[in-house]
């Protein structure tokens, strides 16, 4: 099966956009998901400021 230019550069896009959502959305979604399921849940002022 033959794809078109078309199908392949629209194939080549998406793969290109998942790769930079993943680069950039992977370390917010892990830090994101350990602050959910602590069982104290710190503020989040006091998690984002440097000098706490």
């Amino acid at each position: 099966m033959q794809l078109s230019e078309e199908s392949k550069e629209r194939i080549t896009r998406v793969i290109d956009v998942s790769r930079i959502a993943i680069h950039y959305g992977y370390l917010p979604l892990i830090l994101y998901l350990g602050w959910s399921q602590s069982t104290p849940r710190p503020s989040l002022i006091r998690l984002l400021s440097p000098l706490a």
